[in-house]
């Protein structure tokens, strides 16, 4: 018979806040449209798209890539507002090439009686990198 062990325990005591690291953000199925391997670091991104999701300059984004599997961690760099720009800066150009399929994840923090009220902003993009619809 197989018996659990608990590797540690939470002990709730006055003035603790649990919190719990929940999707806020989703850019979904955009389109690398450059790679700038001499720039510092991170992904600059349609500061359009970058509004309807919710996520701000300089916030902390993972990167999955659906063409090589690569997941990344990063902070996004506004682009142009509808230029479509999906551009991987830096050491990050090596986690993928122009016309890769990316989704882009933005967590946040969230207090257990907050979660419920909560709903990730879904952005979803069609092959031009244009909002096709958002959830």
């Amino acid at each position: 018979m197989f018996k659990y062990y608990p590797l540690f325990t939470i002990h709730y005591s006055p003035g603790f806040i649990m919190l719990r690291c929940m999707l806020r953000a989703k850019i979904h199925m955009a389109t690398v449209t450059e790679s700038n391997l001499e720039y510092e670091g991170s992904i600059t991104i349609d500061e359009g798209i970058l509004k309807k999701a919710g996520i701000l300059p300089y916030e902390q984004v993972m990167i999955s890539n659906l063409n090589n599997g690569e997941r990344f961690e990063t902070y996004v760099i506004p682009g142009r507002r509808g230029s479509g720009m999906f551009c991987l800066n830096g050491p990050t150009a090596r986690k993928g090439a122009v016309g890769d399929k990316i989704i882009i994840f933005c967590y946040g923090y969230f207090e257990d009686d907050k979660i419920k009220a909560s709903k990730p902003n879904i952005v979803v993009l069609n092959s031009k990198n244009k909002i096709s619809k958002i959830k």
